[in-house]
Order: structure tokens, then C-alpha cells, then sequence
């Protein structure tokens, strides 16, 4: 775009004119932040916090701040937290692309590789994954565009926003990726000599990831930025508490001299040099003349409520209840609501983060680079279930759906106001599934062991038929029975 009367060397682009508002806006927002009355006050400044934040300052915090890293760290942790597989088909027997994902993974680690990803991703406003592909063989080998064929992924290396720099974008309306970065800058270091180098990286080798998102595609919000002020009160509020108690417990000492008692130079100055040794440990004792030293009053107080108001504030903001935050969430401290809320915004940040953004766009690439095989139809990502319970659990759920059986077994009434199988929907929690397959093993049961019954009586009727046997003689010889004599009445 050439302004009449100036000719520019170079034109500046769409993407150019979006950078540049997006750079013109955030400069505004920064120094507007704070301003009350008509900008007569300026609150940031008061407070001590900063308006204009880079990944320097993010990466302090998280580096530095317990807080800060825990709330990077945490939803990272158990959004990745048990297997992670890709499933082709419900069959029993894997498939192809099955073995292949498996094997990537066992050889380079690719759920370890993927959840630091997201963490870089998390501390800036884009993090990256280098693909380390077969067709490199030196350095300047990566501003190549990745052509055609079957490649071999050798190793996977995610950076961060400060590291992975963006040299250029696609300035090509009429490309799809318009607006989208075409180069990076990527400084990696060699571990043996500790020098530095600066790689130019072409985007088909890298894997872009954002967050929290809004009008941009390739930059995203940090997620230290909106609670930024709150860690710097906690950062006061905490290192305060130990100034206070280091300060406060022992306070120092207070000398009254007696009116009548004139201080020379000499005892003064040999009063604070036994003072300084007492205040180091060099010294357990003091002595002195004309003087009455006492110990200040400690000046001590519980900052507990000052840092739970902090803490309720970043909790609000990130969505990670405040147990989880400040790692209190098990045992008896554990809340059931607090497990519930957490353990949906993880299966949510799954949902919409890890798995569209970072585990989908790196599967499909390798598919597409013939580092994978291509799956006959399409694949699922399984991750473990969050939501299992445990044995414990299970056996208290077993015990509690027993007492409303035999409540309700042992209560006449019950059927009549309430089905059999309406009561084990509701009552019990069974799917219809469960219902019907209970029934069925029910009847067979009863079937069995009417059968069973059956058998047992016509056994005994068959052996009630048959003739007894004659009772057997010394010899085996049966013994013959003598005739009975009939007395007979005679008639009158």
C-alpha cells in the first residue's frame, strides 16, 4: 500500500496492517491501564504493577513464582495424566496404524514431547513443535519446504514463544495460509560446546499452537496475564510475612540510660559492639552500667486471610479450584464438589485444547508425511478415564445400593408404590442395559434351579416305586417269610 507522492520500498501487506494494529492496540491498553479520574491517578503505577508485559516477564514468574508454575503446571499435568492411544478400530486386533502411533511413542516419547509443548504454549502467546524429519542432513537443510513422499521422523523438539520466533508471513491473499507464518527463527543451543545458533525453519516442519485465542490465529493470551497483578500481591503479601516475622520476632532493643549516669564515648562504643556480637551469636550476654536495655515488642500478624483473597482471585479467573491450586486436594481436605469441577474443566480442556490443537494437527501431519500409515476411515483419540472410580468408592456405592435392596425387598408395600424396575433406575442407578441383563440372569437362575428341583422329586417318586427287596439270609439266600395266622371270630 503506497501513500500518494511517497513511493515505498517495500509494500506493506494485509497481515503487516494486522500486526501492527494488533502491536498499536496492545501499546494503548497498556498505557491506559490504571488511569481514574480524567488520568489524574495512575492506579498501576501506585501499586507498583507493570502495563507493558513480554515473555521475560512470564517466564520470571513461572520460573520463579511457586503460584505462577503451579497454575501453568497443574491443568497441563492432569490434562495429560494416563494413556494417551489412538484407536483406528474397536476391533481386538490393533491395526497397522495402531502398532505404528505405539511404537512412535515408545521410541521418542511423544505424550511427554506433547504436554511440554503445552506448557510453552501456555507461559507465551504460541509455543511450536519442531519435526525432525529424514530429509535434513545439515542445518540449513530446515527453510526447505517438506516435499512429497515417505519420510522418517527421527526427533521431536517443542520451544516456546522467546526461542521459536516468527521471520515471516504469507503475504499471498490468494494462499490459504494467508496471514500465517511462513518462516520461524529458531535459537537452539549445543550442549557440548554451550554456543548458540539461529536456524530459519520452514512451516511445514512445525507444528503452530495457540490458546485462549481470540482474533488471531497464530498469537494467543498467556495464561499469566489476566492474573499477572494478583502474583505480584501474592509476591508482596508472602515475601511481607517473611520480612515481618524476620524483622518482627526479634525486633531489637531499647536502652534507657539513668538520668544521674553520664555515657562516655568508650562504654557507648563498647555497648554497641556487645550488641552486635548478641544480635549475630557471637554473644549470649551484655554488659553494661547506667543503662536498662529492653527487648522491643514483636509486631507479628497472620497473613492467611490476605493470601486466601489472592488465591480466591486467580482461582476465579483460571477456573482451577483453589484446593487443586495450592495442592491441598486429597485426603480428608478433599471436597467433592471441588474433584467434580476440576476433573470436568480437565475432560473440557481435552476436548477443546489438547486434543484439536495439539495431539490432532501432529497425527495428521505425520499421516500426511507418510510417518504413519493412513488410517482406513479415521482414528480416535482415548485418553484415560477421568471420571473412574476408585475401589474404595466402588465398594461404598456396593454397600449403599445392598441397604436400599434390602429395604426395599423387606417392606410389603414397596412394589405396589414403586416398580421393581422403576426402583433400580432411580434407587439404584442402573442403565436399562443392566436392568435387562438382570432380569435375564435372574430367570435363568430361577429357571435352574426349578429344573434342579424337579430332578430331585421325580428321583424320589422313581425310588418310592420300586419293589423292596427281600431281606437277605445268612449265605445270601433270601429269607423266606412265615405265614401269619388269622385268628377268625365265630359267629353267635
Amino acid at each position: 500500500m503506497e501513500q500518494p507522492g511517497v513511493k515505498n520500498k517495500t509494500p506493506i501487506t494485509g497481515e503487516q496492517i494486522k500486526v501492527f494494529s494488533e502491536l498499536v492496540g496492545r501499546a494503548f491498553l497498556a498505557s491506559s491501564m490504571g488511569m481514574q479520574y480524567d488520568n489524574n491517578r495512575d492506579l498501576y503505577r501506585a501499586l507498583g504493577y507493570k502495563t507493558d508485559l513480554t515473555f521475560s516477564d512470564y517466564f520470571a514468574r513461572y520460573t520463579r513464582q511457586d503460584i505462577a508454575k503451579a497454575i501453568i503446571d497443574r491443568p497441563v499435568k492432569a490434562t495429560w495424566s494416563g494413556s494417551l492411544e489412538l484407536i483406528e478400530s474397536k476391533e481386538a486386533q490393533d491395526t497397522e496404524f495402531e502398532i505404528a502411533w505405539r511404537k512412535l511413542d515408545r521410541e521418542l516419547g511423544l505424550k511427554t514431547l506433547l504436554s511440554r509443548a503445552d506448557r510453552l504454549t501456555g507461559i507465551g502467546q504460541y509455543g511450536v513443535i519442531l519435526l525432525g524429519l529424514s530429509d535434513v542432513s545439515n542445518s540449513e537443510g530446515f527453510v526447505k519446504p517438506v516435499g512429497k513422499g515417505k519420510y522418517t521422523l527421527r526427533y521431536v523438539k517443542p520451544f516456546g514463544q522467546q526461542t521459536a520466533k516468527i521471520d515471516s508471513y504469507e503475504t499471498n491473499p490468494q494462499n490459504e495460509r494467508y496471514g500465517r507464518p511462513l518462516i520461524y527463527s529458531i535459537n537452539t543451543a549445543n550442549m557440548g560446546s554451550g554456543e548458540t545458533m539461529t536456524i530459519k525453519v520452514h512451516y511445514s516442519r512445525i507444528i503452530h499452537i495457540t490458546d485462549d485465542n481470540l482474533e488471531s490465529e497464530v498469537l494467543g493470551i498467556p495464561r499469566l496475564e489476566a492474573v499477572f497483578n494478583r502474583l505480584m500481591d501474592l509476591e508482596k503479601i508472602v515475601g511481607g510475612d517473611g520480612e515481618m516475622f524476620w524483622r518482627g520476632a526479634r525486633p531489637g532493643f531499647k536502652g534507657k540510660v539513668d538520668p544521674e549516669y553520664t555515657m562516655t564515648q568508650k562504654v557507648k562504643d563498647d555497648l554497641l559492639n556487645q550488641l552486635d556480637e548478641y544480635e549475630h551469636d557471637l554473644r549470649r550476654f551484655l554488659i553494661n552500667e547506667g543503662i536498662d536495655i529492653e527487648n522491643l515488642q514483636q509486631q507479628i500478624s497472620d497473613p492467611a486471610n490476605h493470601v486466601d483473597v489472592q488465591i480466591q482471585m486467580i482461582s476465579a479467573v483460571t477456573g482451577i479450584p483453589k484446593r487443586v491450586l495450592t495442592g491441598s486436594e486429597r485426603g480428608e481436605l478433599a471436597s467433592s464438589q471441588d474433584t467434580s469441577e476440576w476433573l470436568g474443566y480437565v475432560q473440557a480442556r481435552r476436548e477443546d485444547h489438547a486434543e484439536p490443537r495439539i495431539v490432532r494437527p501432529f497425527a495428521d501431519r505425520l499421516i500426511e508425511l507418510g510417518v504413519l500409515p493412513s488410517p482406513v476411515d479415521d482414528y480416535t483419540v482415548s485418553w484415560q478415564d477421568l471420571f473412574s472410580i476408585s475401589e474404595k468408592a466402588r465398594v461404598e456405592i456396593g454397600k449403599g445400593r445392598a441397604n436400599a435392596l434390602r429395604e426395599y425387598t423387606y417392606s410389603p408395600m414397596s412394589e405396589a408404590i414403586l416398580p421393581p424396575d422403576l426402583f433400580l433406575e432411580i434407587c439404584l442407578g442402573l442403565t436399562t442395559e443392566q436392568i435387562t441383563l438382570a432380569k435375564a440372569m435372574r430367570d435363568k437362575q430361577m429357571g435352574d434351579e426349578s429344573d434342579e428341583l424337579m430332578g430331585i422329586v421325580k428321583d424320589l417318586l422313581e425310588k418310592e416305586a420300586e419293589p423292596t427287596p427281600p431281606p437277605m439270609a445268612p449265605g445270601n439266600k433270601p429269607v423266606a417269610k412265615k405265614p401269619t395266622a388269622t385268628r377268625t371270630k365265630p359267629a353267635k
